[in-house]
């Protein structure tokens, strides 16, 4: 939990951005978003307010939000073009937009997905751009899952993520030639302005990297049967279409996707089970599909 008086500051700089933006707020809407050790978000009116992680770096953050508002076909543009400092912790501010309904997957927009990283992707690079920091954060996952002590999911996670080249492990450069990437890229990444389509958000791990990755995470639940086929078609098709290029149009797409795939396989496992044991719950169907895909991913790789 965020220690006071974060939160309640983190509301009134929302609020005060917000009436600044529309000084006749109704202020109907307000609250908390998100209270995580990496992020706290809240929302005040169509404005919202993002304390990022405590080790977030300044230079970082501003160059990601940067490039966030030089594409606005891509990005929700943030409302300013650097974080401000909030009790140490660096602060920035967005418009609201309509997350996914979590309660209804038919209406996922893969298709929206799909054409959204493409466009990323083609980006031309800029110099001063950071690393993606997908692979950084797969390895934080595991590196918590070792504070987990004897519990027997933790073997089946570590031998998978033993399979995994150092790129992926965060222990070496990332293969090239790189690309625009998002870096966490999943549903909750996604909202729609009204009156505009669907936008990325959460820019702290956008970067330079290997475009595969962000197709890696519904290419792991396709893989262990989280995904129901015809999403990950109407996803991979929409990619393509777009001329995303982390795919080669008449190639087997597992031969880009293979190693992200086990690798946020293997990250999100990690996180499940940790959040699992720190919750004093047994694994749910979910968590055990994932581990299961992780004891999978070490045995075929020890053939």
């Amino acid at each position: 939990m965020t220690a006071i008086p974060l939160l309640p500051e983190l509301t009134a700089r929302a609020e005060d951005i917000a009436h600044t933006r529309v000084p006749t707020c109704s202020c109907e809407v307000s609250g908390t978003l998100a209270d995580r050790p990496d992020g706290t978000v809240v929302r005040h009116a169509d404005t919202v307010a993002k304390a990022h992680a405590p080790d977030a770096d300044t230079g970082e953050l501003a160059r990601r939000l940067a490039l966030a508002a030089g594409l606005p076909d891509v990005f929700l543009p943030p409302l300013g073009p650097a974080p401000v400092d909030l009790h140490g912790r660096l602060v920035t501010f967005w418009p609201y937009g309509s997350p996914v309904d979590p309660d209804d997957p038919d209406a996922a927009p893969w298709e929206a997905v799909g054409a959204l990283l493409a466009l990323l992707h083609r980006t031309p690079v800029p110099e001063s751009v950071p690393a993606m920091r997908g692979p950084l954060k797969a390895a934080r996952a595991v590196a918590g899952l070792h504070a987990v002590g004897d519990h027997p999911a933790v073997a089946p996670v570590l031998g998978a993520w033993a399979t995994l080249p150092a790129w992926a492990r965060a222990e070496a450069p990332m293969p090239r030639p790189a690309a625009l990437c998002h870096g966490d890229l999943h549903l909750g990444q996604l909202v729609r302005v009204s009156g505009a389509s669907w936008r990325l958000i959460d820019v702290d791990d956008l970067g330079a990297g290997t475009p595969a990755w962000d197709l890696g995470r519904p290419a792991a639940w396709f893989a262990c049967g989280l995904l129901a086929p015809q999403e990950w078609g109407r996803f991979l098709d929409a990619y393509r279409a777009a001329g995303g290029p982390a795919l080669d149009a008449a190639q087997d797409p597992w031969a880009a996707l293979d190693v992200p795939a086990r690798a946020l396989t293997v990250q999100t496992a990690a996180r499940t089970v940790t959040k699992a044991v720190a919750d004093g719950r047994p694994l749910d169907e979910v968590d055990h599909a994932l581990v299961d895909a992780c004891r999978r991913i070490a045995a075929v790789s020890a053939e």
